[in-house]
């Protein structure tokens, strides 16, 4: 490996990722994510207000929205990293213009994530301004795992060049790339059962308020885009539409259950050790995953569940990624 301080730098963002979306969680799960009314400051200010006279004026600036000081600073804690995040890519992308002629530098894929992560500020900023609208929010957590899993290609291309890859049958290869978009499916539908506030909307399992098919409204459930000027902090669904939307979710992890279980046993077919560990983690990650999801409804929703499930989620993204990386067809 060549370019040493590229692969670590490339290596310290996926895992600072990792931590933005873990922490993103936990600060829309603590409803904090409109504890800094404006952006990209709080309360008009680079820090979150805390002493009196600060809390004052911006209770004063912001009538609408009172000062809570622990929610503005995990606010705050979170655009730091996410800031933080950004200037490495930055720096990623520098190092790969510079060195462009290098045949093993790594060029378009950092140039990419610059342009990925200044969306993704975009997103933030109309998550704040827009009230937490669930689309923007929805598409504000697939863009952290957009990222996420663009880093983990661009690490693991250097850790496992061509000569180092596992060889297997194509059909294997293809329904590892099937599962990632399932899986990809599947978060998109956690995102939007988090983002509307229905986490809750089937309090028993397996079945969903005492019936297996309960009143829904479907076509309310996933009307993607609604009027402006809504605040959207506690969700505005029907209980016929989040029951909807919750439903959906349950029957997209099943199917994601399914397909993974299938990427399993074909990786413990294939003849390298790396395989059989690959599959073994994917085992054991998933387990821990659905486990956390049937503890969300069971203990009503605890936050340290609530945002561990989304962090093994985006383990999950990580895992898939790499399979998909390390695999390459066998040669004919």
């Amino acid at each position: 490996m060549k370019n040493t301080l590229f692969y670590r730098l490339s290596f310290t963002a996926t895992i600072l990722t990792l931590c933005v979306i873990i922490l993103g969680a936990y600060v829309r799960l603590s409803d904090a994510g409109l504890g800094c009314p404006d952006w990209p400051g709080c309360y008009g200010k680079i820090l979150a207000p805390t002493a009196e006279h600060e809390i004052h004026q911006a209770n004063q600036a912001f009538p609408e929205r009172p000062v809570e000081t622990h929610k503005a600073w995990k606010e705050m804690v979170h655009r730091y990293l996410a800031s933080t995040l950004g200037l490495v890519i930055l720096i990623l992308a520098y190092l790969a213009i510079k060195n462009r002629k290098d045949p093993d530098q790594p060029f378009w894929l950092p140039i990419l994530l610059v342009l990925v992560v200044c969306f993704q500020g975009a997103l933030g900023m109309w998550t704040v301004t827009l009230l937490l609208k669930p689309a923007i929010v929805t598409l504000h957590l697939l863009g952290g795992m957009l990222t996420l899993a663009l880093l983990s290609w661009l690490t693991l291309s250097q850790k496992f060049p061509k000569h180092k890859r596992i060889q297997t049958k194509s059909f294997t290869k293809n329904w590892a790339m099937f599962a990632l978009i399932i899986l990809s499916l599947q978060i998109s539908l956690g995102g939007w059962t988090s983002t509307n506030y229905v986490a809750l909307h089937c309090y028993d399992l397996p079945t969903c308020q005492g019936q297996w098919l309960p009143p829904t409204d479907f076509k309310e459930g996933f009307r993607i885009w609604r009027e402006l000027g809504v605040d959207y902090e506690g969700g505005i669904l029907s209980v016929e539409a989040g029951t909807a939307v919750h439903l959906t979710h349950r029957i997209g992890a099943v199917i994601t259950l399914l397909v993974s279980v299938l990427l399993i046993f074909l990786l413990t077919q294939v003849r390298q050790p790396l395989g059989k560990g690959l599959a073994l983690l994917l085992s054991i990650v998933l387990a821990t995953q659905i486990l956390l999801g049937v503890l969300n409804i069971v203990l009503v929703l605890p936050l340290v569940i609530a945002v561990a499930h989304n962090g093994v989620a985006a383990l999950l993204v990580v895992i898939l990624v790499s399979i998909n990386r390390i695999l390459t067809t066998q040669r004919q």
